[in-house]
């Protein structure tokens, strides 16, 4: 999974527009009056005075929304005096956020006429009064969203961002390093007074949530916590007078013992006090304008105007489709029983589990080095930035989810980072660590966000933020393209690479389950476990996933059938003339963008090269 929540970590609190939008102008001049459209751009511009002065506009935005967005600076690589702060969580600030947004696509449309464009920047207009709509459409639920809770808690997320993102290379970063610790108690005040409005109105996770949320308090509230560990060991590598180092290493244990960790034992006793009068029911049917909610949610996610219905019956088709061809491999490797009885036989037998986290990361390893070496015959792009993998931090390893992948620093200072949760290992089974290492890696979201974050001829908003069923469908396609690519020799991996396919599908039924047809969180868990060959923990865990992020986890299989159509399209339309590493550039060098622009981009594509 690609966190474009990390990209704006998902700590851009209080809105879920801006969770989704990953990079909204913040303020233009002041907050009273609408973006200026630069005056370089005159009234009937030349094409090259057009195109300039777009990119002007758009700079201008980006550095006035990096101005109240610290965070985005520091992922960015961007070190200055807002170094050691978060960013204001107030509704107020959203609103501002917010209208300034639309005041910038409002004045973007007047100023820029389409046809004095280049065809790149005729895009960049298009993706940005696109992308101003798709926020416009969720802002009025932007607090119906849950702060605390087990996948993107301010709890667990705002450490993370501490220890990955927050880089010490001077004295300098480490004393920003302190404010921003410091100032993580007044964040978790703040976030805890606005949980306990939205409480009050309806708006709160299922009960069973509470306890992850918890659990992340108890592993940070002590004095042996994972923030000063991290904060401790990159002091030490500092090049620094032993005194100094000790200086900073006292201020940082004092802003947390009389700071942050009165604001976490707070933060518990909110948790707490929700917990005994929370619901138990699990679908955001339950919320103020719930239905509405989740429809703005589909439409966001997946670039497209499909109703629930239409994805649940899609992900009932997919699934059955899925479960034929696993037929013919469960029969390939000559098991006799039923296609139920070969998943509980994956799901039980030990042999199929990695017996230590070195043997996991190691077998990572090696199919990742093979991968690498086959990406020019598959690629013109490739990205600079290197790859790295990490397990989770012990700390959130309980609560967080499965994999997940961290962007590049356009600077360069960050790799890009996929995230394996080796919790238990037993929820990670041997057969799927192939299809799951190209999906977080490459030739999926590593290859494809270190590029996008390279596109250095695009505009901020394009080069940093992201179309979820692009990223994820692109992800999925290239579990698929593995196999293309002579990968999942062993028939045991291939039916992984099924299995993820079909976990995949029943997200479609599941996710829309939940949050359309009202199933509960067992119901969920008995579908999955019937249907896929997952081990129990995978399956509690991913379904718990869908009930606190709505809507996300369908963008997966939508965009990844729109990939693959568009690869059969191209195929038949060139013939001989097809060359995936052509069809792959018409894909990757626009970053990301809808479904309905790929698909006439790949189109325009296919008719210039015939």
């Amino acid at each position: 999974m690609a966190k474009l929540s990390p990209t704006c970590l998902m700590l851009t609190v209080g809105a879920a527009a801006l969770a989704l939008s990953a990079c909204t102008p913040a303020s233009i001049n002041n907050a009273a009056s609408p973006p200026t459209p630069p005056s370089s751009a005159p009234a009937a511009p030349q094409v090259t005075a057009a195109n300039q002065g777009l990119a002007e506009f758009l700079d201008k935005l980006d550095l006035a929304q990096l101005s109240t967005d610290p965070l985005s600076k520091t992922m960015r690589g961007i070190r200055d005096a807002d170094d050691g702060k978060w960013p204001d969580p107030s509704d107020e600030a959203a609103v501002a956020r917010h209208a300034l947004q639309q005041a910038a696509a409002d004045a973007a449309v007047r100023t820029f006429a389409p046809d004095q464009l280049n065809e790149n920047d005729r895009l960049t207009l298009q993706l940005f009064t696109s992308e101003a709509a798709r926020t416009d459409r969720l802002f009025p639920f932007r607090n119906h969203d849950y702060i605390f809770e087990q996948m993107n808690g301010i709890q667990a997320q705002a450490p993370a961002f501490l220890i990955n993102m927050h880089s010490v290379s001077n004295l300098a970063t480490a004393q920003s390093y302190i404010s921003r610790l410091a100032g993580l108690a007044d964040l978790l005040d703040q976030l805890s007074a606005q949980s306990a409005q939205r409480a009050a109105a309806g708006i709160a996770p299922p009960k069973w949530v509470y306890a992850y949320v918890l659990s992340d308090i108890d592993n940070l509230n002590r004095p042996d916590n994972a923030i000063l560990q991290d904060f401790t060991a990159k002091v030490n590598a500092l090049s620094l007078p032993a005194a100094q180092k000790s200086q900073l290493l006292a201020q940082a244990k004092a802003a947390w013992d009389e700071k942050t960790s009165p604001a976490y034992t707070r933060l518990r006793a909110e948790m707490v006090r929700q917990q005994a009068s929370a619901s138990t029911d699990d679908g955001i049917w339950r919320l103020p304008d719930g239905p509405s909610y989740y429809a703005a949610l589909l439409a966001s996610y997946t670039s497209t105007n499909m109703s629930a219905a239409d994805i649940h019956a899609l992900g009932r088709a997919e699934v059955a489709r899925i479960h034929t061809e696993m037929e013919a491999i469960k029969n390939k490797v000559g098991f006799t029983g039923s296609l139920s009885e070969f998943f509980t036989h994956l799901r039980d037998d030990p042999k199929y589990y990695h017996n230590s986290r070195e043997a996991y990361l190691a077998d990572v390893d090696r199919f990742t080095r093979a991968m690498e070496t086959k990406l020019p015959e598959y690629f013109h792009s490739l990205p600079k930035a290197p790859l790295v993998v990490k397990p989770v931090e012990a700390f959130r390893e309980k609560s967080a989810g499965k994999a997940f992948y961290s962007s590049p620093s356009p600077d360069g200072s960050r790799p890009g980072t996929y995230y394996v949760n080796l919790y238990n290992l037993r929820d990670m089974s041997k057969t799927e660590l192939e299809a799951l290492a190209y999906h977080e890696g490459v030739p999926g979201h590593h290859l494809q966000r270190a590029i996008q974050t390279e596109l250095t001829d695009l505009p901020a908003f394009r080069r940093f933020g992201g179309f979820t069923a692009y990223t994820e469908g692109w992800g999925l396609y290239s579990e698929q393209l593995g196999k293309d690519m002579g990968f999942y020799t062993d028939p045991y991996s291939d039916f992984g690479r099924l299995a993820m396919e079909l976990w995949r599908a029943c997200r479609l039924v599941v996710d829309t389950g939940i949050h359309d047809q009202k199933w509960t969180r067992e119901q969920a868990i008995a579908y999955l476990k019937q249907t896929t060959p997952n081990p129990d923990g995978d399956i509690e865990k991913a379904v718990e996933r869908y009930i606190v992020f709505p809507g996300q986890a369908t963008a997966y299989t939508i965009g990844k059938i729109k990939i693959v159509q568009l690869r059969r399209y191209a195929e038949q339309a060139l013939g001989d003339k097809f060359d995936i590493r052509d069809f792959h550039e018409s894909i990757l060098r626009s970053g990301p963008v809808t479904l309905d622009i790929l698909d006439d981009r790949v189109k325009q594509w296919v008719s210039a090269q015939k």
